[in-house]
């Protein structure tokens, strides 16, 4: 299984705008084959700051998924919405049985 973790800080302006279009990238990506699971939380912390966590059966699925056009349509978004860069990062896991 593949992890992937993520964030994106908006402009004050631009928050309502960078939710929308991450929760229709969840809604989008969901569906894709070999997406376990698809998420995005506001940081408590930080609520200018969207916190991602996806779970994907293996490289091969997330690979497909970065080149969906809908994924190309997310990085623009982000670039045109967040304050900063944003953070990607990828995991190998695979479940403890208890």
């Amino acid at each position: 299984m593949i992890i992937v973790t993520g964030t994106a800080t908006a402009r004050p302006d631009s928050f309502e705008a960078l939710l929308q279009a991450s929760l229709d990238h969840v809604q989008r990506s969901r569906a894709e084959d070999g997406c376990i699971s698809h998420a995005v939380q506001i940081d408590a912390e930080d609520p200018l700051t969207l916190v991602f966590f996806e779970r994907w059966r293996d490289m091969a699925a997330l690979q497909l998924h970065f080149r969906q056009p809908g994924s190309a349509e997310f990085m623009d978004a982000i670039k045109a919405y967040a304050a900063r860069p944003g953070t990607l990062d990828l995991y190998t896991a695979s479940p403890i049985e208890r």
